[in-house]
Formats: C-alpha cells, sequence, structure tokens
C-alpha cells in the first residue's frame, strides 16, 4: 500500500461518520468537532478523489453512489481496526502486570509485603521479575520498574518511593561486646560492598573512610551483601527500606545513618497514560512505605 495515496485520514473518519448518521451535525457530535469541520473535510476529500460523495437532501444529506461504495469500505475498515483495538486492550486488562526489581528489594522489601496485595486485589496478577540488569521497559514489555539511583532516566517517568537514608549495619554476633558509636568503631572488621555501587561508596568516604585500608569484599551483586551481612560476614550500607525489618527484630544492628541525598527507590514507568490497574499498584506500593 503506497500511503501517499490516501487521503488524510480525518477526512475518511470525518466522511464515515457523515455517510453513516446521514447528517453532518450528528457527525460532529459523535467526533466533537464541528460542523464546520465535517463539511470542510467532506469537501477536501471529494476534491482530493474527483467524486461527488454527498449531496444536501432537506436537512441532512444524501450518498451518492460512489459515497456509498466508500462509505461501506471505511466502516468496514475502522470496524475491524475498533475490533483489534478491543481485543488488545482486553488482554491488556486481563495478563499479569509485569514489575521489574532487584533481587535485593525483592526479598528484603517486596516479598514480605506481597501478600497483603495479594489478598486485596486478588484480580491483579503480578509478574515479579528480579533482575539485576537494567530493563528496558518498552522492549521488554515491564508495565513498572522498581530502581535504586537518583531518580534520573532519561524517557522514563520517575516517582520516589523510599528516601535516600542508608543505614550502616552489622550483625551482632560480629560486634561481640564491642558497641560502635561511629565508622571509625568497624575499621578493624571485613566490609561489604557491590561492585560498581560508587554512590554508596562515596557515602562512607564522606565519613572519613578509606575503604582501601579496610577489608573489602566485593560482590557482584547488592542481594549477595545483604545475605551475607545478615549471615555476619562484614559491614554494609543499605538503603533503610531493606534492612529496617532486620534491624526492628535484632538480626542486624543499626550503627549510624548515612544521608545518600537523592538516592532512593523509584517507581519507573513510560511516559503517557497509567492503567487502572498500575494505578491501583502504584498505590499500594506506596501506602506500603507509610506502613513500615
Amino acid at each position: 500500500m503506497e500511503w501517499s495515496r490516501l487521503p488524510p485520514l480525518a477526512a475518511l473518519r470525518a466522511f464515515e461518520a457523515a455517510a453513516r448518521c446521514r447528517s453532518f451535525t450528528r457527525a460532529a457530535q459523535e467526533l466533537n468537532v464541528t460542523h464546520a469541520a465535517i463539511a470542510q473535510h467532506v469537501r477536501k476529500l471529494e476534491t482530493a478523489l474527483a467524486h461527488s460523495l454527498v449531496v444536501r437532501d432537506g436537512r441532512g444529506i444524501a450518498v451518492t453512489p460512489a459515497g456509498v461504495h466508500l462509505a461501506e469500505a471505511l466502516t468496514l475498515g475502522f470496524g475491524t481496526i475498533g475490533a483489534a483495538v478491543d481485543r488488545l486492550q482486553a488482554d491488556a486488562e486481563t495478563r499479569p502486570l509485569s514489575l521489574s526489581v532487584t533481587p535485593a528489594f525483592a526479598a528484603g522489601w517486596l516479598m514480605p509485603r506481597i501478600g497483603d496485595f495479594w489478598t486485596r486485589h486478588p484480580d491483579i496478577p503480578l509478574n515479579i521479575q528480579p533482575n539485576v540488569e537494567v530493563s528496558d521497559l518498552r522492549r521488554d514489555g515491564v508495565d513498572m520498574a522498581i530502581r535504586h539511583g537518583d531518580g534520573i532516566w532519561p524517557g522514563l517517568d520517575a516517582e520516589l518511593l523510599t528516601d535516600g537514608d542508608h543505614w550502616v549495619v552489622v550483625h551482632p554476633d560480629l560486634l561481640g561486646e564491642c558497641q560502635p558509636s561511629c565508622l571509625g568503631d568497624l575499621l578493624h572488621l571485613p566490609w561489604l560492598l557491590e561492585h560498581y555501587m560508587l554512590e554508596r561508596r562515596a557515602m562512607i568516604e564522606r565519613e572519613g573512610i578509606d575503604l582501601d585500608d579496610v577489608r573489602m569484599q566485593l560482590m557482584e551483586t547488592n542481594w549477595m551483601v545483604l545475605a551475607a551481612a545478615q549471615a555476619g560476614h562484614g559491614v554494609t550500607v543499605q538503603p533503610k527500606s531493606l534492612v529496617d525489618r532486620d534491624v526492628a527484630a535484632g538480626t542486624l544492628v543499626k550503627v549510624c545513618e548515612l544521608n545518600g541525598g537523592s538516592l532512593g527507590y523509584y517507581l519507573v514507568t513510560l511516559p503517557g497514560r497509567v492503567s487502572p490497574r498500575l494505578r491501583t499498584l502504584r498505590r499500594w506500593l506506596h501506602g506500603q512505605v507509610g506502613n513500615r
């Protein structure tokens, strides 16, 4: 099909409505435009096709044989398009929502809370995808991602979920009789850090700690770092949202707080209209932050 040979879609849409309604006025009401706009579109279409498509008939219009031929094809075509869109929208409302999260956030924050979502919203299935890689939302068909960073991802909408507060935590067995009050009291202990987590390293070094002078274990993912800390293998700096339950339970000890500035966990979506189901998920996530 050579699209350049076709008249403008707006003109075809206006004529189809006018021919079906037998009235410029009713077509204008249906398409939420003016009577003059419908008339202008039809005139331009007649000029482009070199055929008369409608004639006046009292207070309405009559459709010429050429117009009937075109209108029938347009009604069939627009109907087929509408049916396809309806099927896709129906599928979108029944398929599981795809939520991409880091493994550490999934295990440390989301999984302890997800039962509440399932109970409250049994009609909204979730496909939770723990992934250390940053998902391409459009390419991978992801409805929402929960990412840790500064909230700046070009071409995407980002909304803060948890703040940038970070806690320095350690297993109580590793402390023994030591009662640290600052990072300097922990220099004799092993430290745990994720590869490439430069922001977290910078937070520690702003406190006057030279990480080149401590025993450092670097790991590929923050999920591994968190699991190692929970097992008593070293000191780590974690987002408050990932360790506050461990601290409350006594399985980790909070030594001090570090301010991560704009760092935090963000809800990331593609720009544009958000579906009602996605809005429900977003409201629930924000509600869980308020119900620590």
